[in-house]
C-alpha cells in the first residue's frame, strides 16, 4: 500500500491522563472558537490527514508555501493551512490557547510560539492565482482576522460528528480496511459526479484500468447541522456501494474544508488521499474550482488541475486518472467511453439528452440508465414540490402601511390552502425576541437579522413564517432572503406616507416630526431616516387603494403562480 506522505501518519491525540489534565487547566487559558474551516483543518492535523504537518503553519513555512509551494524544509506542500486569530485579551506568544468549537467543546491546546501578520495580497495572488475578491478562497481570506498563529498542538478530541459515524474512518482506520481487501492500488473519486450513472461508470472504469479498488471519497468538511444537501448526497453515495466484498467500492467521508482553489486544492486533496491510502485520484475538468463567473469564465483553465497533478505526481506519490466522458449505448444496455464507441452504434449522453440543463426536476422519473433507481428515489425525497417546501413571506413598508393587517388576514387564507403559518409581527418581536434593543440603526439591523434568522430556520425545516416588519434597508432584507435559501416572497406595502400618518394611532409620526423641529431627531423611518423601497418585490400593494381582501388575493395569486400553494 502507498506509504503516508512524509513516511508516517502524524497523531496529535493525547492519552486519557493528559486529556484529563488539559480539561482541568482549560479554565486558566484564553479560548478561541474555531470557524468551520479551522475545525476541519484541526481534525485532519490531529489524525494525520495532513501528514507530515504537525500543526498550523508558522511564518517560515507559510512564506515558502505561498511563494514556492514548499515547506521551509523543502517538502512540497501546495496550499497554506493556517489558523487566523486576533491577538489580545490574553492571546499572545508564549501563552496557551484553548481551542473550542461553537458549542464550547474543548478540542485542543495550542501552545503559542508565533503570531504573525500575513501578506494577504501575496497569498491571494500566488497561492490562489488571483487578487479578484469574488472567488471563494480570496473571499474567505478577506473575512478572516489579520494574524495567523502557530505552535505545538495537543488534541483532546477531534470535532464531534453524530452523522454517518461508520463512514468517518481516520487515515489509519481506512488503511486497515483497504489492506483487509487486499488493495495495493486505490483510486479516489470525488462525490458529486457519481450521482449519475455516467459518472459512476467513469469511476468504476478508472479502478479497472489501474487494476485496483475504488474509494468513493466525497469532501464533506464545511457543512452545518441539518444541511439537507449534505445528508442527501451521502445517502446517495451509500446507494452506490454494492456490498462488502473485495470488488465493491468503499465509501469514506473526507472532513476537508474545500478551498475551491483549483490546481492547488487538487494537489492538497491528492496528498490527503495518499495519507488515507490512495495511489490514484480521479480528476475531471474544472476539478476543485469554483463555478464559472456570470460571464461564463472559469477561475482556472479547465485542465489546470490535471496538469498540476501530472507535474508533481512523482513528488506527491499520487497519479491523476482523467475522468473519461461516458456515453450510453441503448442497444447494448451499457456505458462506453466516448472515444471507444463502436462504429455506427447509437449513443445517448446526459448533456445531449437535456435532462440536467439548469437544475433538474428531481421529482420526475428518470430512466434507469441515467440514474440508479435508489439514487433517484433519494433525490426525489429530498426535493419535494414547492407546496411542501418551507416559505418565508416578508412584509415590508412604512409604519401604518397595512403590513400587519394584511399578514393576519393572509394567515387564514393560507390555512385554507393547507399551509399553516407562524406570524412574526414587529411589535411582538420587540416584546419577546428583541427586548432591550434600542431604535438605533445598529440595533434595528440586529432586530431584523434576528427575524430573518428565525424565519430562515423555520423555512429550512419546512415551515411557513409571515414576517411583518418595517425593515427599511435593502441589504438586511437581502440577508433575510438568503437565510430562507430562496423560498422567500417579498411583499412591499407601498402605501403613501400621508396615509400612513393619518392611521398613526400611537402618534409616532407626530412625535418624530416634533423632534426634528426641535433638532432632536429620533431616526424614525420615513421622517428623519430613509426607507429603501424594494427594487423588484414579488408583490406590491397599496392599502390606500386596495382593500384587505384585494391585497390578500394578490398575494394568493402570486403564491399559486410560484407553486407554493395549490388550487383547491
Amino acid at each position: 500500500m502507498n506509504t503516508p506522505y512524509g513516511g508516517g501518519l502524524v497523531d496529535l491525540i493525547v492519552g486519557p491522563d493528559r486529556a484529563a489534565e488539559m480539561k482541568a487547566e482549560a479554565k486558566d487559558h484564553p479560548s478561541l472558537t474555531l470557524d468551520d474551516r479551522s475545525l476541519c483543518d484541526l481534525e485532519l492535523l490531529a489524525v494525520g490527514g495532513f501528514s507530515p504537518l504537525t500543526g498550523f503553519l508558522g511564518e517560515a513555512d507559510y512564506d515558502r508555501v505561498v511563494g514556492e509551494r514548499r515547506l521551509a524544509d523543502g517538502t512540497f506542500w501546495p496550499l497554506p493551512v493556517t489558523l487566523p486569530l486576533t491577538p489580545g485579551e490574553g492571546i499572545d506568544e508564549g501563552k496557551t490557547l484553548a481551542l473550542r468549537d461553537v458549542y464550547g467543546n474543548l478540542l485542543a491546546f495550542l501552545h503559542l510560539e508565533e503570531i504573525y501578520r500575513p501578506d494577504k495580497g501575496r497569498e491571494a495572488a500566488l497561492a490562489y492565482g488571483t487578487v479578484d475578491r469574488k472567488p471563494p478562497p480570496v473571499e474567505h481570506l478577506d473575512r478572516t482576522p489579520g494574524h495567523y498563529a502557530a505552535g505545538r498542538l495537543e488534541v483532546i478530541r477531534t470535532p464531534p460528528h453524530y452523522d454517518f459515524v461508520d463512514l468517518r474512518r481516520t487515515p489509519a482506520e481506512l488503511r486497515d480496511r483497504l489492506a483487509s481487501l487486499g488493495w495495493s492500488k486505490v483510486v479516489a473519486a470525488h462525490g458529486s459526479g457519481l450521482l449519475l450513472r455516467a459518472g459512476e461508470e467513469a469511476a468504476r472504469l478508472a479502478a479497472r484500468r489501474i487494476g485496483g479498488g475504488l474509494l468513493i471519497n466525497p469532501v464533506v468538511g464545511v457543512t452545518r447541522p441539518g444541511d439537507a444537501g449534505h445528508y442527501t448526497r451521502v445517502r446517495c453515495y451509500r446507494a452506490l456501494v454494492d456490498g462488502d466484498g473485495p470488488c465493491s467500492p468503499v465509501l469514506n467521508l473526507l472532513p476537508l474544508a474545500g478551498r475551491m482553489a483549483g490546481p492547488g486544492e487538487a494537489l492538497l486533496r491528492a496528498i490527503v488521499r495518499r495519507n488515507y491510502g490512495c495511489t490514484h485520484m480521479l480528476v475531471g475538468p474544472g476539478h476543485a474550482g469554483p463555478e464559472a463567473d456570470p460571464a461564463g469564465q472559469p477561475s482556472y483553465p479547465p485542465h489546470a488541475a490535471l496538469e498540476a497533478m501530472a507535474e508533481h505526481a512523482d513528488e506527491i506519490g499520487v497519479q491523476a486518472v482523467e475522468s473519461e466522458p461516458m456515453v450510453y449505448l441503448p442497444d447494448d444496455h451499457r456505458y462506453c467511453p466516448a472515444g471507444e464507441v463502436p462504429r455506427g452504434a447509437a449513443t445517448v449522453d446526459m448533456a445531449s439528452s437535456g435532462m440536467l440543463e439548469g437544475r433538474p426536476d428531481l421529482r420526475r422519473e428518470l430512466p434507469d440508465w441515467s440514474v440508479r433507481p435508489a439514487v433517484a428515489e433519494i433525490l426525489a425525497q429530498a426535493s419535494p414540490p414547492k407546496d411542501r417546501q418551507g416559505l418565508t413571506v416578508w412584509f415590508t413598508g412604512l409604519s401604518g402601511s397595512g403590513k400587519s393587517t394584511v399578514a393576519h388576514a393572509l394567515v387564514e387564507r393560507l390555512a385554507e390552502h393547507g399551509r399553516r403559518c407562524a406570524l412574526l409581527d414587529g411589535d411582538e418581536i420587540r416584546t419577546h425576541l428583541s427586548r432591550g434593543l434600542t431604535f438605533s440603526k445598529e440595533d434595528r439591523d440586529i432586530n431584523i437579522r434576528r427575524v430573518g434568522y428565525v424565519a430562515g430556520l423555520v423555512c429550512q425545516a419546512g415551515g411557513t413564517t409571515l414576517c411583518s416588519v418595517i425593515s427599511p434597508y435593502r441589504a438586511i432584507r437581502d440577508e433575510a432572503r438568503e437565510a430562507s435559501r430562496g423560498n422567500f416572497v417579498e411583499v412591499y406595502c407601498s402605501t403613501p406616507i400621508e396615509v400612513c400618518e393619518l392611521r398613526d394611532v400611537k402618534g409616532m409620526y407626530a412625535k418624530a416630526r416634533a423632534a426634528v423641529a426641535a433638532s432632536r431627531p429620533l431616526g424614525f423611518t420615513g421622517v428623519d431616516d430613509p426607507y429603501e423601497p424594494p427594487v423588484d418585490p414579488e408583490v406590491s400593494l397599496d392599502t390606500s387603494r386596495q382593500s384587505v381582501e384585494e391585497c390578500v388575493e394578490a398575494i394568493v395569486r402570486k403564491l399559486l403562480d410560484l407553486g407554493y400553494i395549490l388550487p383547491h
